[in-house]
């Protein structure tokens, strides 16, 4: 399929309308300041580990093309704390977007456009029309083949402006931590912290802030070597290697080097860093070459051993790529290191040599169960307590899971689904949180969570017995973002060590026996604009363009699957389930008023050009939560876009 077959009917641009604007110098922008210029608009929200992977997708695009495309992030958020216009700013500096962005925290413009996903692109030509919309991530070759037909269409006639954009960037921020994300006590009681925002690892005195050492140039990258050459980018979590484990692996501390979608070592008696698991490349849902085969080009994998004095390491876990590791703990019941993957929803097994899927269906949701069955939402932190269960901060769901390994299952202390959040306390199946990030077992055997979002620490004391479903209260109120959790035991006591991540610092919060304060800040749905349809039969459409020069990949069965379910269960009346084709009458229920339809789509496509001997094939894959509401005149069919 050509790219003018899949084009857009032209359609004028909608204004851009918010509460503000960043990266611009204090202006505003509209469209007409952008004619002349390939706008794309990229709807995202930062709690989104989808979006923050389209961020990084587009990083190379845009500075290619800087002097006639403009990217512009609109953000839309989902929970409450991202619509707060600080906590927006402090995200667009930690991310380093470098671009302008709109705050739209009332949906406005993602209204505009009818964006129904996070996150969605829209692509606005130098005469102000849209030329094309995409839900989801992996779209970068796509764009990149439209930016490049545009540049040559809009030059011809004469309709490009070559030049500079709006982007103004902000002073940079000096410190020792900059978004530290979390943190692991050493023998010796010295800190390491990942230095998220400064892509590097730096190691504390015990007193929190004074430097010994930092690991790692500084500079975003990927390179193995000692702690002025090697290179992280943004990395999260930390995990001490287990004393027996040290000699044979050759390295003291495991890091989830997140955007390098890799697993790396270091050696703490001289820095060295070496890459372990991974390949620097993004795993993407069902794509053919997520395990690089042993006859694939040297350069598509890092050197097993790139550096004098790096430990050597088995290839296989560095063939399999990865998908923005955010945590990593050693679970003695399973043997392994526990990984949460959060880029694609699952936890997965490292045990030195293989790194395996270990938990999850990479479904996004909160589903209970047998781990293969298990559905995870951006699992963000582990821990692992006396009685071997693994604890998770799923973060998309605002939920505190644990993994029972004997068992082998999953199971959610707090926590309802992937829409629902807050800052309630007491019995755990009424408590709420608001994307939390990590989490850490205290000595009594209760688990603290660093809830993100709202700027707390919670407690979990888990039930006695089966019939009650356990407490939760609030430890510590007014951080900032706290991101990780370190409990540490001193002359003063129980002490919580939290990574204060928007602070940019380390914070101590003393616990005392029964310390915990009981807060009802109310629950909350995430709120969009509801789509009105009628009661009855509603016929539901998925419509997939396949990427310039791709097609439908039928030849080992079908390339579709269409799954569908809703909030509550009740509104669908007939409809749900998994099925081949991305069409379905749905029958809706005329006594429930209002709900969320949650839509999930895979469409499989390859290279069209039958002279290409091995075609690049792609899984394209996108979840709606479509929040509707049943009205007697409402439409009778719901369409959705699907592009590859």
């Amino acid at each position: 399929m050509t790219h003018s077959s899949a084009r857009l009917p032209r359609v004028r641009a909608s204004e851009l309308v918010g509460r503000g604007w960043l990266n611009t110098g204090g202006r505003d922008v509209t469209l007409a300041d952008l004619r002349g210029k390939i706008v794309l608009l990229d709807f995202w929200t930062f709690c989104c580990v989808n979006c923050l992977h389209v961020l990084d997708e587009l990083r190379e695009l845009e500075e290619r093309h800087r002097d006639v495309l403009v990217i512009v992030g609109v953000h839309s958020p989902k929970f409450v704390h991202e619509a707060d216009p600080v906590a927006l700013a402090a995200a667009v500096e930690r991310y380093e977007v470098h671009h302008p962005v709109l705050d739209d925290p009332q949906l406005v413009t993602w209204s505009a456009y009818t964006a129904r996903a996070w996150p969605t692109l829209v692509v606005i030509d130098p005469e102000g029309y849209v030329v094309a919309q995409m839900a989801g991530e992996g779209h970068r070759h796509n764009v990149e083949v439209l930016v490049r037909d545009l540049i040559a269409e809009h030059e011809a006639k004469g309709t490009l402006h070559r030049g500079s954009g709006p982007y103004v960037a902000p002073e940079p921020r000096a410190g020792t931590l900059r978004f530290p994300a979390k943190a692991v006590a050493l023998p010796g009681g010295r800190l390491l912290v990942a230095d998220a925002g400064h892509h590097s690892l730096v190691e504390l005195e015990p007193d929190g802030s004074t430097l010994v050492r930092r690991i790692g140039s500084g500079a975003r990258g990927f390179d193995d070597g000692g702690p002025a050459d090697a290179s992280f980018a943004e990395p999260n979590g930390l995990c001490l290697v287990p004393d027996e484990l040290r000699a044979r692996l050759g390295y003291d501390v495991l890091v989830a080097d997140t955007v390098n979608h890799a697993l790396r070592g270091v050696r703490l008696s001289d820095g060295v860093v070496t890459t372990v698991a991974g390949t620097g490349a993004q795993y993407m849902v069902g794509a053919v070459d997520n395990v690089l085969g042993w006859d694939d080009e040297p350069d598509e994998v890092p050197a097993v051993e790139p550096v004098v004095g790096v430990p050597t390491v088995r290839a296989g876990a560095r063939r399999q790529k990865l998908s923005s590791p955010w945590d990593v703990v050693w679970s003695p019941a399973l043997g392994t290191f526990v990984v949460a993957m959060a880029g694609n929803h699952t936890l997965w097994s490292f045990d030195g040599d293989a790194v395996d899927p270990l938990a999850g269906t990479e479904n996004e949701g909160l589903l209970d169960g047998p781990l293969a069955d298990a559905w995870f939402a951006q699992p963000s932190g582990l821990a692992v307590d006396a009685e071997g269960r693994v604890w998770v901060a799923d973060s998309e769901t605002s939920a505190l899971r644990w993994v029972d390994p004997a068992a082998r299952t999953v199971h959610t202390a707090v926590g309802e689904g992937l829409f629902d959040f807050g800052h309630r306390d007491g019995p755990a199946d009424q408590a709420r949180m608001q994307h939390p990030l990590g989490v850490a077992v205290l000595p009594d055997g209760s688990v603290a969570v660093a809830d993100t979002y709202n700027g707390a620490v919670r407690r979990f004391v888990p039930a006695v017995d089966d019939g009650t479903p356990g407490e939760v209260t609030t430890l510590a109120t007014g951080l900032a973002e706290p991101s990780g959790l370190v409990a540490l035991t001193g002359d003063d006591g129980l002490v919580l060590l939290v990574v204060e991540s928007a602070a940019h610092r380390l914070t101590r919060v003393p616990l005392a026996d029964g310390v915990g304060q009981v807060v009802d800040g109310g629950a909350h749905r995430t709120q969009r604009p509801v789509t009105e349809l009628a009661a009855g039969t509603v016929a539901l459409d998925v419509v997939f363009t396949p990427a310039a020069g791709q097609k439908y990949d039928d030849r080992y069965g079908p390339s579709t699957r269409l799954q569908v379910s809703s909030t509550p269960p009740e509104l669908l009346l007939d409809g749900a389930g998994d099925d081949v084709p991305l069409h379905r009458t749905l029958r809706l229920n005329p006594d429930v008023a209002e709900g969320v339809l949650h839509v999930t789509a895979h469409a499989a496509s390859c290279d069209a050009d039958p002279a290409t001997e091995y075609p690049a094939c792609h899984l394209n894959a996108q979840d709606w939560g479509v929040p509707v509401r049943l009205v007697a005149d409402g439409p009778a069919e719901l369409t959705l876009p699907l592009h590859g």
